[in-house]
């Protein structure tokens, strides 16, 4: 159990520590997918640690996978549509133009 636990604080927290560092909106996007899935092994940690075999924690694990799944599908179509136009993705330029 305290490995799945560990192997969920340290997805979370390198994703958290790729949006502080990251300039590039991809990478940013996939740190936003690797904390989800720290969230999401979390949850099925503690779902199993406490022996919940009800619907409720795997309809909250599916809802997150389809906020991940959207996330990714708008973020992709925004980030395709920007460097169309700016030929650029650093957040930095971005925000200065």
């Amino acid at each position: 159990m305290t490995v799945s636990l560990v192997v969920g604080a340290i997805l979370l927290f390198i994703g958290f520590y790729g949006v502080i560092t990251k300039r590039n909106l991809i990478m940013l996007l996939m740190c936003v997918e690797l904390m989800l899935n720290g969230v999401n092994i979390t949850l099925m940690t503690f779902a199993r640690q406490h022996v919940d075999s009800g619907a409720e924690t795997h309809f909250l694990v599916l809802i997150i996978f389809a906020i991940a799944a959207c996330e990714a599908a708008c973020g992709l179509t925004l980030i395709v549509t920007l460097f169309k136009q700016t030929k650029n993705l650093d957040i930095d330029q971005l925000c200065d133009s």
